[in-house]
């Protein structure tokens, strides 16, 4: 193991200014900078990564931008994950600020955003809204210099320092593979949406959709796609009275899917109504989701790993900023199919 008091035998300077020329610290001479610098090359010198972020002895904030939160939904799910990698570098002074805006009230990301610079972060993690408002967003991050990750949604022409989430597209048009197997004798097939004021829930969500969609026309053109469109925030009442004209109204239906994280609202009201001849899909293993596969009303889910992707964008901010490490620019999460009978092997909180 090469110590710093070797590398400065051999540059002939001091233990001092070793170390102010590995951290990059100032009132060191050129010549002794280039003495050092040659010492360390000739002796192949490699610092450690981790006691050298801990020497500097520096605090960092993350900034973590989230649709609302609220307990027992799927963004729960991914705080979840980035806060226990906040907890796993609270060594090194990294602190996790969470910050969340409404996707359907206008101009929340925005404010939220705003709130976000002022805090000047060492580093954000966010869910992007709309492309231009999110792009407005990610300019003011590049201008000062501070690096960001995408999650959920990815915006390669943003330059992101690193993307985590599911290619949407591919893991709709695995969905369709999927239901493929299931309603390939069907006339008919239910999409389940929710939308407020006309505004779908997320862009990853409507890729899906071009997913499926794609599939279904490329290999089963003759079933018919019915599009259930449900309000954001209606109440049980007022889903059970839509979701009552709409399996009346087609009464041969055995098939429902959604790529959002509520496949729980067909799944319950197929409970409330013993209608359990219908076969729902769905997306993420969140509490209420899970509990429909148990009882049968919901029959499958295809997860994405929330938790580990929260992990994985503070792990990797972590590794960017602190430890000034080059990171993956790409994270693609896999696409697993949850079932009844695998569910408990699923691990959302995985040891990592």
């Amino acid at each position: 193991m090469i110590r710093i008091k070797d590398v400065a035998q051999l540059a002939g300077v001091s233990v001092g200014t070793v170390d102010r020329v590995l951290h990059d610290r100032p009132n060191v001479s050129a010549k002794a900078r280039e003495k050092v610098e040659a010492a360390l090359k000739e002796m192949d010198y490699k610092p450690n990564a981790y006691a050298s972020a801990l020497a500097y002895n520096k605090s960092f904030t993350f900034c973590i931008i989230l649709p609302k939160v609220e307990q027992g939904n799927y963004w729960a799910e991914v705080l979840a994950g980035a806060e226990e990698a906040e907890q796993r570098r609270r060594d090194f002074h990294v602190r996790l600020q969470m910050m969340s805006y409404d996707r359907f009230t206008p101009g929340s990301f925005s404010t939220t955003a705003g709130e976000c610079l002022d805090m000047k972060p060492d580093g954000v993690i966010v869910v992007p809204d709309r492309l231009d408002v999110t792009k407005a967003f990610v300019d003011e991050l590049h201008l000062i210099d501070i690096p960001y990750i995408l999650l959920d949604g990815y915006m390669p022409d943003l330059r992101p320092l690193s993307f985590y989430g599911q290619d949407s597209f591919a893991s709709g048009y695995f969905a369709g593979r999927m239901f493929a197997f299931l309603a390939a004798k069907e006339s008919e097939v239910a999409l389940m949406k929710q939308e407020k004021n006309g505004v779908s829930g997320s862009k990853q969500q409507e890729n899906r959709e071009t997913g499926f969609r794609h599939f279904m026309g490329d290999h089963l053109p003759e079933v018919k796609i019915l599009e259930l469109v449900l309000p954001m925030e209606a109440s049980e009442t007022e889903l059970t009275s839509q979701l009552d004209a709409f399996f009346e109204q087609h009464p041969m239906l055995h098939h429902c899917i959604t790529f959002n994280s509520q496949a729980y609202i067909i799944g319950e009201y197929l409970q409330r109504n013993n209608r359990r001849q219908v076969q729902v899909m769905g997306y993420d293993l969140i509490s209420r989701n899970a509990e429909c596969l148990r009882q049968g009303s919901i029959s499958f889910l295809i997860a994405q790993h929330g938790y580990m992707q929260g992990y994985g964008c503070v792990q990797t901010l972590f590794e960017a900023v602190v430890l000034r490490q080059q990171v993956t620019p790409v994270n693609y999460m896999p696409i697993e199919f949850i079932t009844k009978e695998n569910m408990e092997f699923y691990h959302q909180h995985p040891k990592i």
